[in-house]
């Protein structure tokens, strides 16, 4: 093997390990998908209510923001389950809330890399 494609197999090794660990980093796929308007720090408001403790938390309970009346009646009391499915597709969860301009996030692996970062934050 010449010494290019030995460096070159070395680089493509060094690229995917690289990707690899991105891809699998939970807080990094919360952090580009979710922090823009959600922290992680229990009671720190910004455009979104913070999502500290959000796991086992009924929904539109958060001290100190104001949630849409359709979250705050919502009855949910966050899990796994709906809080992928919110992720999914906020609007066919709880018509109504305050996510504008979010959609949802399709892809299931970044979904569960987010549900598993936030169930971490909440101590569960």
């Amino acid at each position: 093997m010449t010494h290019i494609a030995q460096v070159t197999l070395s680089a493509l090794a060094l690229l995917a390990t690289i990707i690899a660990a991105h891809a699998a980093d939970p807080q990094m796929t919360f952090n580009n998908a979710c922090r823009t308007c959600h922290s992680m720090k229990e009671g720190d408001n910004r455009l979104g209510p913070s999502l500290g403790g959000v796991v086992g938390r009924k929904a539109g309970t958060v001290a100190g923001y104001a949630y849409s009346p359709s979250m705050q009646n919502s009855g949910i009391t966050w899990d796994e389950a709906t809080l992928d499915k919110f992720i999914a597709d906020p609007d066919q969860v709880v018509g109504g809330n305050k996510m504008k301009p979010f959609t949802g996030i399709a892809d299931a692996s970044q979904r569960g890399e987010i549900v598993a970062f936030l169930k971490s934050i909440s101590g569960k």
